[in-house]
């Protein structure tokens, strides 16, 4: 007995320290301690680090003197190691990974098992009762005890896959009884009394084509004092080898395989669901630096509307106390320097919201942190544009988004994993078929012992046992291995419902669900084509409304340069060089609205294109390590 636990103690060794199948997905965490037992190392719990809640170096490397100096390609860096919402999105992939293992392990839906204990039995044919019961007599304890746990176990549509890790099993239950003997002809003693010791080890093994293998040893030692025993204490083993395998429902490596098959998908459009992510982020952080670039270009410009505004109001003091303007002919300066003092707080206060934003996306604290807090944030890029721009066909970025946008990609994976998941209700439509077959081999041996007995006007006669079965656990289990006892059964289980409405049903709303995700894609591919027409048509007109702002511009500055020198000689009247103040500022505020659109609708069009990261030189394997190589700043060519 004690040999066949350290056989099966090696073996479950040997299994559990297999190592993983080549390209099996691995997730990423912190190894287990390297001292820990092979064996051991399957069972301990996994260690993921804790999250990242600092900021990288770069951060504060780039402030100087309470100052953040920021060019477009730091701000993109600072995002990608540091934005929370790219923080949340790197455990995706490696949630995949680990789901992806977890469907590879095979068996039900994660739930609640239910679980079964045995008291101990004895072996037909050892002892009192195992005569009893190997003769079809019953006697008294004689029955098999189970005790049936009344816990729920979640339920799938389709078949469940077979439990494709192999499963060791060992039990061992001891058990002193006293049972009471109503006929004493055979256990020759009132009081039967019995100390059993029941060892059972078993290994399992599931397979993708919707079979199941097992080998079970179980070995029972019985001591008991009935004098009629002829072996007494006795081993009796039992090696029994069990094969079943689904013929109809659940036949098959797709439908068993389906789980991990959608996970694999999953997989896949993990890393495209993460590349979404930084594109958004990306997206987020551009429009948000260029939203600071051109609301301080307005700050300038209402900065230099007010000095303006005040030069005009001291301009035309001077001239009302040398009696050239009347004192009402000031009042119009006056409330010009007053507006422009009001536009100019309104900019300072919409430029310090647009600093506010930008730093809560490259910071995992934001203002939290009192040095970012503090700091003051610099552009070191400018609202350049280029003097001339081709803009692709709208063909062509058709072309590119249906290879390059991630969520076009993540639709058609959904739609594939519907179809997948199709397979097992359509199995689940057919009846069950099970083939079934178990072969069993047993031995029994014991201590012999020479029995005597009486019967009345009879001489007294001497039993002993046969000598093939006198041992112990050895000769038994040697028995056992030689099939001198062999027992084969087999059979087909088959079970139809008449009817089958609930099988129809699932299968139907199944396919039904697939075409409704088939037409779904269909519109969302028809949506991409409006929004890239949209974005295409979006920044033509966005280049055009900045080339005439910019001409407005030009036309305001010669107006107001060609007023105030008409002033200078008495032609003009403070109001209309007021109205000429005014219509600069206004001009210049538009045009830097219109070169911050023109860089928006450009990466509006970039992103409808899947082409973002490729154009600012984005790289998705840093993003995912959150730590992105030094380099020099480099704006993308359509920026220049």
């Amino acid at each position: 007995m004690r040999r066949a636990q350290q056989l099966l103690a090696s073996a479950l060794a040997w299994l559990v320290a297999a190592p993983a199948a080549p390209g099996q997905a691995r997730a990423q965490i912190e190894p287990l301690p390297p001292r820990a037992p092979v064996f051991v190392r399957p069972y301990q719990a996994q260690t993921v680090p804790p999250a990242r809640l600092a900021n990288s170096p770069r951060l504060g490397g780039l402030i100087r003197a309470g100052h953040l100096y920021l060019t477009v390609q730091d701000a993109v860096a600072l995002a990608l190691e540091n934005n929370i919402d790219l923080e949340i999105a790197r455990y995706s992939p490696v949630l995949a990974a680990v789901r992806l293992k977890r469907a590879e392990a095979g068996g039900a839906l994660p739930g609640v098992p239910s679980a079964a204990a045995q008291a101990s039995v004895v072996a037909s044919g050892q002892g009192v009762l195992g005569s009893q019961s190997a003769a079809g007599v019953a006697g008294g304890g004689t029955e098999r005890v189970t005790r049936g746990a009344g816990n729920a176990q979640i339920t799938q549509l389709g078949p469940i896959t077979q439990n494709l890790d192999p499963i060791v099993q060992s039990t061992t239950t001891y058990a002193h009884r006293s049972l009471p003997q109503p006929n004493a002809v055979q256990s020759l003693t009132p009081v039967l009394v019995q100390d059993l010791v029941n060892t059972s080890y078993s290994i399992q093994q599931g397979f993708l084509t919707g079979g199941t293998v097992s080998l079970s040893l179980r070995g029972n030692w019985l001591e008991e004092n009935a004098p009629s025993n002829l072996l007494n204490p006795s081993w009796a083993t039992t090696l029994s080898l069990s094969v079943q395998h689904n013929l109809l429902q659940g036949f098959g490596r797709a439908v068993n395989a389906r789980t991990i098959t959608v996970s694999r998908i999953n997989l896949r459009t993990s890393d495209e669901q993460f590349r979404s992510q930084v594109m958004a982020v990306a997206s987020a952080v551009l429009n948000a630096y260029y939203a600071l670039l051109a609301s301080g270009e307005e700050v300038k410009a209402r900065r230099s509307a007010l000095e303006t505004a005040q030069r005009f109001v001291r301009e035309s003091r001077r001239r009302y106390e040398l009696g050239a303007l009347a004192g009402v002919d000031v009042l119009p300066a006056e409330s010009q320097e007053a507006a422009a003092r009001r536009d100019l707080i309104i900019a300072e206060t919409a430029h310090g919201q647009n600093e506010l934003r930008l730093k809560n996306l490259i910071s995992r604290n934001g203002v939290a942190d009192p040095e970012l807090r503090a700091a003051k944030v610099v552009l070191l890029d400018t609202l350049s544009a280029p003097a001339e721009e081709k803009l692709p066909e709208l063909a062509a970025l058709l072309e590119t988004a249906l290879r390059r946008r991630p969520d076009i990609a993540v639709r058609r994976a959904a739609v594939e994993s519907t179809e997948v998941s199709a397979l097992g209700t359509k199995s689940a439509l057919l009846p069950r078929a099970v083939a079934f077959g178990t072969t069993t081999q047993q031995g029994l041996a014991g201590t012999g012992r020479t029995v005597t007995s009486f019967t009345p006007g009879q001489p007294p006669r001497v039993q002993q046992p046969d000598p093939y079965f006198v041992g112990g656990f050895g000769s038994a289990l040697g028995q056992s291995f030689r099939r001198n006892f062999p027992s084969i059964n087999g059979g087909i289980f088959f079970q139809a419902p008449l009817r089958n409405r609930q099988g129809a049903a699932d299968q139907g709303i199944d396919e039904l669900q697939l075409r409704q995700a088939e037409l779904g894609l269909a519109q969302f591919l028809l949506q991409v084509q409006v929004d890239l027409a949209n974005a295409l048509a979006a920044a033509e007109q966005a280049r055009t409304r900045w080339q005439a702002a910019a001409k407005n511009l030009e036309l305001a500055r010669t107006l107001l340069a060609a007023e105030e020198k008409k002033f200078s000689t008495g032609v003009s009247t403070p109001f209309e060089v007021v109205q000429q103040q005014r219509a600069l500022a206004q001009a210049e505020a538009a045009e830097a609205a219109a070169r911050a659109s023109w860089h928006s609708a450009r990466l509006a069009l970039e992103q409808a294109a899947g082409t973002l990261l490729d154009a600012y030189g984005i790289s998705l394997e840093e993003a995912r390590r959150g730590e992105v190589a030094s380099h020099e700043s480099k704006l993308p060519d359509n920026s220049r």
